[in-house]
């Protein structure tokens, strides 16, 4: 038998004590091995709110998730340009457009659109859900790029001579900026035409997210409001604007949000509680499947008829709006068939300035639609061309959707008059058997 010492042979004693010692050593020293420097814990911080907000985290099995941070931290990362290098690597598998990066120039622009201020060419651009080309989901109203005709649907091929197959959409926007009165060359594609080259001037561009005006015929005096984007003001303006048209006694609304690519979810939700009487708006899906159902309030601003004019560029948190009034038979949708966005971003500060927009849920309409690359159809197809100045001069939808209204104010007044009374002889009528 071995010698033993307090109950334990003496060298399995000086093994378990050799051990704890060397246990103790890597824990003191694991700390300092760790110590991430500012860049890195960028990527570290980026990779945490990705993989703990996610919609689809069966992604992340299937693209090696945990292994792409570990390959990001194995490459020298010393400053920030290398850590946003790192991130977006790290992102690209996802194959998710929208959950990408924001370097901190970007961001600022962000949010300087998110509150009414832009400075480019006006171009709102998205991803085609069949190829991933990149594509002007709507030009901005009053902007160089609308000025020159660029349409709904064109694709977007080169930004002055660069390829865009291989940059993210915060890039391509940021080649689409700069300062006033400099150029950018974009190689296009529009929906029916040949590829082009064209050049634009960058300015300081006036969003007006909220326009309205009063549409006056022989016998009717109706209201108009065209958003072209849910920004933070958007609500309160939509509320100025009703308000407004009600002083004027205008007895119905079309509600216009053509080449409306989104913006604010919150903002989108706010204008439909403004239609909607404690109907349902949206119902969103996180990533455990777990349904949040909105629910417009009491307060209506607005109850009268409408009608509501979408188009391809009809996007977003205007998806969601127009879902929620078709579904809820509160409004006519009239145009033609939307983007088909249906996924919700969050959009988080980092450390250092920049941002990151991280796809955290899906949403329905309140029928149970997903429209996510498939757009909501209208109730009425226009015929085409499509009008290239909605609100316009000759804009021919609008005009078609004033016939619409004006049809269905005729149609309410005459169901609400009492039937004339029956012209009969001074006879007292016979029981019927």
């Amino acid at each position: 038998m071995l010698p033993t010492v307090n109950g334990w042979p003496d060298r399995l004693r000086r093994l378990a004590f050799g051990l704890a010692s060397a246990i103790l050593i890597v824990l003191i020293a694991s700390p300092q091995a760790l110590a991430l420097n500012d860049a890195q814990q960028l990527v570290v911080e980026s990779w945490r709110l990705v993989n703990q907000g996610y919609l689809d985290p069966d992604q992340f099995d299937r693209i090696r998730w945990k292994r792409l941070r570990q390959k990001a931290l194995e490459n020298t990362i010393e400053n920030s340009e290398e850590a946003y290098s790192a991130i977006e690597a790290m992102l690209l598998p996802l194959n998710d457009p929208y959950t990408r990066l924001l370097r901190p120039a970007d961001y600022e622009v962000m949010k300087a659109s998110n509150e009414g201020n832009l400075s480019g060419v006006g171009l709102q651009l998205g991803h085609r859900q069949d190829s991933n080309a990149t594509v002007v989901i709507a030009p901005l109203e009053g902007s160089p790029a609308a000025e020159a005709g660029i349409v709904s649907g064109t694709e977007v091929l080169a930004v002055n001579g660069e390829a865009v197959e291989m940059l993210g959409l915060e890039t391509i926007a940021a080649r689409l900026r700069g300062a006033v009165g400099t150029q950018v060359v974009l190689t296009l594609l529009p929906p029916q035409g040949e590829q082009q080259e064209i050049t634009l001037e960058r300015r300081n561009i006036d969003l007006r997210p909220v326009r309205t005006r009063r549409l006056r015929s022989d016998t009717h005096t109706l209201g108009y409001i065209r958003i072209t984007q849910f920004s933070e003001g958007v609500p309160e303006q939509v509320r100025a604007a009703i308000d407004e048209l009600s002083d004027k006694s205008v007895e119905g609304l079309v509600l216009d949000l053509r080449n409306n690519s989104g913006g604010l979810v919150s903002a989108g939700l706010a204008v439909a509680d403004a239609f909607l009487d404690q109907q349902p708006i949206v119902e969103t899906r996180n990533r455990s499947g777990i349904a949040d159902p909105i629910q417009a309030g009491a307060e209506v601003l607005y109850s009268g008829p409408m009608v509501t004019l979408v188009n391809e560029g009809t996007a977003s948190a205007s998806e969601i709006l127009a879902g929620a009034l078709q579904d809820d038979e509160r409004s006519l949708l009239l145009g033609s068939n939307t983007f088909g966005k249906g996924l919700i971003q969050t959009l988080t500060n980092l450390s250092d300035g920049s941002g990151l927009a991280v796809t955290v849920a899906g949403y329905v309409t309140p029928s149970g639609r997903d429209i996510q690359g498939e757009g909501i159809t209208p109730d009425r197809i226009l015929d085409g061309p499509e009008p290239l100045n909605p609100g316009g001069e000759g804009d021919r939808w609008l005009s078609d959707a004033e016939l619409v209204l004006q049809s269905m104010i005729d149609q309410e007044a005459s169901q609400a008059s009492p039937d004339p009374m029956p012209i009969t002889d001074d006879v007292e009528a016979e029981p019927t058997s």
